[in-house]
């Protein structure tokens, strides 16, 4: 019976993408006499079932070897697109805790759209969402993982554009695709130059094929490595490709307790697949590290500036997905999939708590908040246990996979050990603070009246709170806590030091009430930098936006007046000669007569000229 589940698991995407279309009845309104909530429990059922499924196929796959399935599809002459799939217990364990937290996000969902009309679409593309994670998961080619993220970033773009009606939405759906096309467009290049120099697209193979020192020359691994880098970079939402996230939070909020745990792990998870490729250029590693300190930084910085709730938590995604790139790049894998499950979790916890306080105060200001903590305390639980499971905070599961991830860099890389340092610091800072203008201090105009929400938000809410509490507990049960007893004590001291500055500085700051709120810096052009992103937006547009802009208007010009105008050219010529010779024919055998004794004449003279002396 166990391997029934296991051999039947390919089919958990399958599941989803059934409820989806189940939903096609209710989505453009064939059903009416029900209303469109049923789409919403047929997805949440087979949501259900997928979960069930995973969770029993990961419980007979742990501690065996992987398994693999090849599922032929197109075969071209010395071209074999087989979709292979690894049925093992990390592959397995992902698509565990995709369906689980989707379940909770759609369960989240009934409460949060109880009276939206989009709501038979909005059930079908998280569906649409959760089948694709799905089979990103199962895939062990990276030719299909690159199809499936195409598909993740068309469901990024549906589920941010579901109220299309309103400008902002529309705005935020389009420049969400475009600019996660940007890094899928380098990461095709890849895609496709990689395969004639390793000859396959297969996880194992390239494993294989880069262990064995490859004759590459290093500018090739290096663009190699770039390219295939880029994309993750745009799903992770790393500088400069991470203006996406933070323009996605016009979509609704139970899509962003998806987008902002496990989407944005998908590139991650790529990432760390493609990590043997990746390490045949030291260059690439290097840029991998910057690219991820940049953004941990910059994130955390960019998150403390933010009035928006859902804004100030996108950049802390960032950040922390920063983090995954600086273990990828100082090739601790184990730490860089501790570090996405811990984040998956707590961040899903943070925005259901404060998804809440935004359904029932209208508000996402966090100006306009404050004083909740008497009036909603499951909420303030949830939003306290979230920010101390996301940073250095023992027992929870952020600490140990900050201390795997700190272990690495101790002694080796001591400047990448102040900046995890720091950005965790900064991170419990910005949690801290956001915190605090939520529930601290007193009643606002927007918080007077503001009881705990319905149950369908409190019920997965809580339940990701248990979760998120016995984290390591389950870590522990399963053998994937890291052992104490070989980590680096000093490193869980200064880390969990970190942690306590963070958390006690952004107390004294604002849940005390000596320090006028909004707190303002003595340098207000820095405060203007942090809080418009350090100007990126304005850079694209004097630059990328301002770049297309100008090619696509001299393009416009060269077709409008060369190459339109050379063929209208033409087109003009034959006509005028056309109208000349229809004049010229009189039908007047006189003046034919007289046409062939002037070419004739024309004609002798010539051949006259030619034979004198000097002529031509």
């Amino acid at each position: 019976m166990p391997q029934f589940w296991i051999e039947t698991v390919w089919l958990v995407p399958c599941y989803s993408l059934l409820g989806a279309i189940l939903t096609i009845p209710w989505s453009p309104g064939i059903l009416r006499r029900t209303g469109p909530r049923p789409a919403g429990y047929v997805n949440l059922l087979m949501t259900l079932v997928s979960f069930v499924h995973s969770a029993i196929a990961l419980s007979s796959l742990w501690g065996q070897p992987a398994q693999h399935v090849a599922l032929p599809w197109l075969q071209v002459a010395t071209l074999d697109l087989t979709l292979p799939l690894e049925l093992s217990a990390l592959s397995v364990g992902a698509m565990t805790l995709v369906t689980g937290l989707n379940l909770m996000a759609q369960l989240y969902a009934v409460g949060y759209m109880e009276m939206d009309w989009g709501w038979a679409r909005f059930f079908a593309f998280l569906a649409f969402f959760e089948g694709g994670m799905c089979a990103l998961a199962l895939s062990d080619s990276l030719f299909f993982d690159f199809m499936v993220l195409e598909v993740l970033t068309l469901g990024t773009y549906v589920l941010v554009g579901l109220w299309f009606s309103q400008p902002l939405v529309v705005t935020g759906a389009r420049d969400a695709f475009l600019t996660k096309r940007v890094g899928d467009l380098f990461l095709l290049m890849g895609v496709l130059a990689l395969y004639p120099i390793a000859g396959t697209w297969n996880f194992a193979e390239l494993t294989a094929w880069a262990q064995s020192h490859p004759a590459l020359a290093p500018s090739t691994a290096t663009l190699l490595g770039l390219a295939l880098m880029a994309g993750p970079m745009g799903k992770c939402a790393q500088f400069p490709l991470h203006l996406w996230l933070d323009e996605a939070m016009e979509g609704p909020l139970p899509s962003t307790i998806l987008r902002n745990s496990v989407v944005v792990a998908t590139g991650a998870w790529v990432l760390i697949k493609v990590e043997p490729i990746l390490a045949l250029s030291p260059v690439v590693m290097t840029a991998l590290v910057v690219v991820g300190a940049v953004g941990a930084v910059g994130g955390t910085l960019i998150a403390i500036a933010q009035i928006d709730v859902k804004r100030a938590l996108s950049y802390i995604v960032t950040a922390y997905m920063g983090l995954v790139f600086i273990a990828v790049g100082t090739q601790q894998n184990e730490a860089a999939l501790l570090l996405v499950l811990a984040h998956a979790i707590a961040m899903a916890l943070l925005v259901m708590s404060t998804g809440t306080v935004v359904w029932s105060n209208i508000t996402q200001d966090l100006t306009q908040l404050g004083g909740l903590w008497s009036r909603r305390p499951i909420s303030g639980i949830a939003c306290i246990v979230g920010a101390l499971s996301l940073i250095g905070f023992p027992p929870l599961g952020g600490f140990w996979a900050l201390l795997k991830l700190l272990d690495g860099l101790w002694g080796s890389h001591p400047w990448l050990t102040i900046v995890v340092l720091g950005v965790n610091a900064l991170t419990a800072f910005s949690l801290t603070r956001e915190f605090g203008l939520i529930f601290g201090g007193k009643p606002k105009s927007m918080t007077v009246r503001a009881p705990e929400v319905l149950w369908p938000m409190v019920v997965p809410m809580t339940v990701t709170l248990g979760v998120a509490l016995h984290l390591p507990l389950i870590l522990q049960t399963l053998g994937l806590l890291p052992d104490w007893g070989l980590l680096n004590r000093d490193a869980a001291l200064v880390l969990t030091w970190s942690s306590l500055f963070g958390v006690v500085l952004g107390g004294i700051v604002y849940l005390g009430s000596w320090i006028p709120k909004p707190v303002q810096l003595p340098w207000r052009s820095l405060q203007d930098l942090l809080a418009a992103d350090f100007y990126t937006p304005q850079i694209y547009r004097a630059s990328i936006v301002l770049g297309v802009a100008i090619l696509s208007r001299v393009t416009d010009w060269i077709d409008r007046f060369i190459v339109d105008g050379f063929i209208n050219a033409i087109g003009l010529a034959s006509i005028l000669g056309g109208e000349s010779l229809k004049f010229s024919n009189t039908g007047q055998s006189q003046f034919y007569v007289l046409t062939i004794l002037v070419g004739i004449s024309a004609f002798g003279l010539m051949l006259v000229w030619s034979a004198l002396p000097g002529g031509l």
